[in-house]
Order: C-alpha cells, then sequence, then structure tokens
C-alpha cells in the first residue's frame, strides 16, 4: 500500500465522519486564525504608531517643564521651569542644532468660524516649527513669517483637521477666526498629516509665539516646550546630552531635581517597536494555545478512531497490511484534518484582521512569514498529536483486533 493508498484511506475516513472532523479541525482554525489576526493588527497597531511619531520628524528634540520626578509633581514648587533665555542658551552652546523654536499652547481651546465652533490646540511658536515638525507641505496658502512674530501679529495656521471642521471645503485664506474672543486671519493650512492621538499635529493652530505669549495666553516669560531639530539623527543622543546639561546649570529645583524633561523622538520610536514586538510574542503566544488545546482535541479523536475501528485494523492486518501502512494512514488522517483547519484559519484569520484593523482605523498588515509560521505549526500539531494514536493503531495485534467487540 504506498502513500496515495493511504492518502485516500485516510480522505474517505474523513469523509465518512464529516460533523466530527469538523468540530476536531475546529481547536486548528480558532488557534490559527488567531494568530493570524493577532499578528496581523499587532503588526498594523505598530506601523501606525510609527507613522504617527514620524510624521513629526524622526530627528527631533523635545524639551518640556516641570516634569513628574520622585512621584511628586516640580511644577508647584518651580513654577515656569522654561523661559525665552533658555532657547538662546541653548543656541549658543549647542553647535549641532539645527532649527530651535520655542513654544507655548493651550488644549481645548474653542475656536469658531461663523456659526462653526471646534475645540482645539493652539500653539504658540516661530515661523522654524513648521521645519522641525515636517509641517511644511501646505494644502493652502503660507506659514506666518519671523516680521508676523515681531510685529504680534495675529495670524494663524490650520491644521488639516481643525480647517475641515470649520471650513467643510471652503475657501479658508483671508477669512478670520476668533481664538478666545480674538480675531485672527488664516494665512495657511498644513496638508494632512494623518496624526492621531493628543499630539495629532493635524487638530492644532498655529500662531506666531510673541502673539500667543503676549496677547493670548498671557505667558510672556514662560515656555511650555522647546523644540530642537539636530543637525541629523546621528547626532541625536549628542545633541540631547548637551541640552540636559546646558539646561541643568539653571533649572534645577532646591532638592537638586531637573525641572524639565527631553523627548527623544527616536527613544519613542524604538520603544514603541520593542513593546509592540513584546506584545506580539505575547498575543501570538495566547493565540498558539488554542493550537495546542485543538492538538489535544485531535489525538482524543484519533484514539477513539482507533478503538471504534480495532476490527478494520485486525482483518486489514491480516490479509497482509503492514505496519507502516497503517501508522501512515491514521497518521495522515491527522494531518489533513490539521491542515485543513490550517487553511480555514488562515482566511478566518485574514478576514478578521481586515475587519478589526478596519474599526481601529489601522493597517492590516498580515506578513508572508506569518502565515507560513500557523500553516507550519499546524502541521507540526497533525504530526505530534496523531502520532501515538497512528503507533498504537500500527502497533495492534491482528488476532486480539478481530476479537475485538
Amino acid at each position: 500500500m504506498n502513500i496515495g493508498d493511504s492518502l485516500e484511506s485516510a480522505l474517505r475516513a474523513i469523509a465518512a465522519n464529516k460533523l466530527r472532523s469538523f468540530l476536531t479541525m475546529l481547536g486548528v482554525v480558532i488557534g490559527v486564525g488567531s494568530v493570524i489576526a493577532m499578528i496581523g493588527i499587532g503588526e498594523g497597531t505598530k506601523r501606525k504608531s510609527l507613522e504617527n511619531i514620524e510624521i513629526m520628524g524622526t530627528n527631533m528634540l523635545t524639551v518640556v517643564p516641570n516634569w513628574m520626578r520622585g512621584g511628586r509633581s516640580m511644577g508647584a514648587q518651580a513654577g515656569a521651569t522654561l523661559r525665552p533665555e533658555d532657547v538662546e542658551d541653548l543656541k549658543r552652546f549647542v553647535p549641532t542644532i539645527n532649527l530651535i523654536s520655542g513654544g507655548v499652547q493651550d488644549r481645548g481651546v474653542m475656536v469658531k468660524f461663523g456659526n462653526r465652533s471646534y475645540n482645539t490646540t493652539v500653539l504658540g511658536c516661530e515661523p522654524q516649527m513648521a521645519i522641525i515638525r515636517n509641517a511644511t507641505k501646505m494644502q493652502a496658502g503660507r506659514w506666518f513669517t519671523a516680521e508676523d512674530d515681531a510685529m504680534l501679529a495675529e495670524k494663524a495656521v490650520l491644521g488639516w483637521l481643525v480647517y475641515d471642521q470649520l471650513f467643510d471645503g471652503e475657501n479658508p485664506i483671508g477669512a478670520t477666526i476668533k481664538i478666545k474672543g480674538r480675531n485672527y486671519e488664516v494665512v495657511g493650512v498644513v496638508a494632512y498629516k494623518g496624526g492621531s492621538g493628543w499630539m495629532n499635529p493635524d487638530d492644532q493652530i498655529y500662531i506666531p509665539l510673541q502673539t500667543a505669549q503676549r496677547r493670548l495666553m498671557g505667558k510672556v516669560d514662560r515656555l511650555d516646550l522647546i523644540s530642537i531639530q539636530a543637525m541629523n539623527t546621528e547626532f541625536l543622543p549628542y545633541t540631547q546630552a548637551r541640552v540636559e546639561e546646558v539646561l541643568a546649570m539653571k533649572r534645577r529645583s532646591a532638592a537638586g531635581d531637573e525641572l524639565f524633561r527631553v523627548f527623544n523622538q527616536g527613544e519613542w520610536i524604538e520603544q514603541i517597536q520593542t513593546q509592540t514586538r513584546l506584545l506580539g510574542f505575547l498575543l501570538a503566544g495566547i493565540a498558539s494555545v488554542s493550537l495546542l488545546v485543538g492538538g489535544i482535541g485531535i489525538m482524543n479523536i484519533m484514539l477513539v478512531s482507533v478503538t471504534e475501528r480495532t476490527r478494520e485494523i485486525g482483518l486489514r492486518k491480516a490479509i497482509g497490511a503492514k505496519r507502516g501502512s497503517i501508522l501512515a494512514q491514521f497518521l495522515l488522517e491527522s494531518v489533513v484534518m490539521c491542515l485543513s483547519g490550517g487553511i480555514i484559519g488562515i482566511l478566518l484569520g485574514y478576514a478578521a484582521t481586515l475587519f478589526v484593523a478596519g474599526l481601529l482605523k489601522v493597517p492590516p498588515l498580515i506578513s508572508p512569514q506569518a502565515v507560513a509560521l500557523a500553516f507550519g505549526f499546524s502541521a507540526m500539531v497533525g504530526l505530534f498529536f496523531g502520532l501515538y494514536p497512528a503507533l498504537r493503531a500500527s502497533k495492534l495485534e491482528p488476532i486480539e483486533a478481530l476479537r475485538y467487540e
């Protein structure tokens, strides 16, 4: 009896018990589908998170004040921990800085145009912030200029989402919007970047720094952040170290704590990659438990099948079937069920990835390696859990098997 005959016999045995075979495969279907879906959704979430950071620029440092240190807020005792003169000090003492801009901001500000209103973040900054934050591509108009900043001009550049909410396709250039009751002329709209979260660049209004400090927010002698662009990505670690050294000379509490924190965009990317990788392994491991359970179910059903077909096995051995033929038939039954379950699971996992990714608004990323891994794992489950029942069937003695009732 060759391998083709054994496969044909295995397929007939599976077809003879369609419902039982399907229920047996169900554990493998769920396991493979879960692995595919978890990996696809996890990779998509990772890609989306990285894109959200990269659209802000990959060689950027952000300095913020009043960071939590030692489990307590430093803000109450420190007051304004970043000041306009800090920007000048950093320009002077950190040679690897390419561009730098101080900034003040208010979140949850009500902005109005006509009878429309929208809550957003208003960021007062210098014109070079457009380059630092990779926001130079404009959908319409221009950025405000250094002259606008010096003259305390009430000009505004809108993020794409703010424009969409307030103008709904109308031409915004030259229009007047109200920010905290004051009139601002819209001079530009930044092109859509597709960000999300509290730092979404599409959900911001940019106005000149001096205007924001003196006319809108009353933060004349303080900054909420300092944004820095290094000369290139290779200089980021050195630039960060020098920025921390320069600021630490003046911005420390009485207890010696630093009253600022420097965020490195490159470090954020590395942290997200590490975290999402670990999360992906964890989710895939949890999903793999379903495959293990499915494999145990297959072993159980195959043992039942051997018991039910004891007389058949004895008869086949009595007329000359070899031990290897019996082993191959039952092993092939297990492998075929697992591979069939694996194929169905891959299709269901792909569909689930598309569905969940659509709900979460992340790109579905299903790599060929993940599909091959899940499919190969299902074949290994079939071999591993089908081997013992197949060996047990092949070792039955013909006379004892024929006597079995």
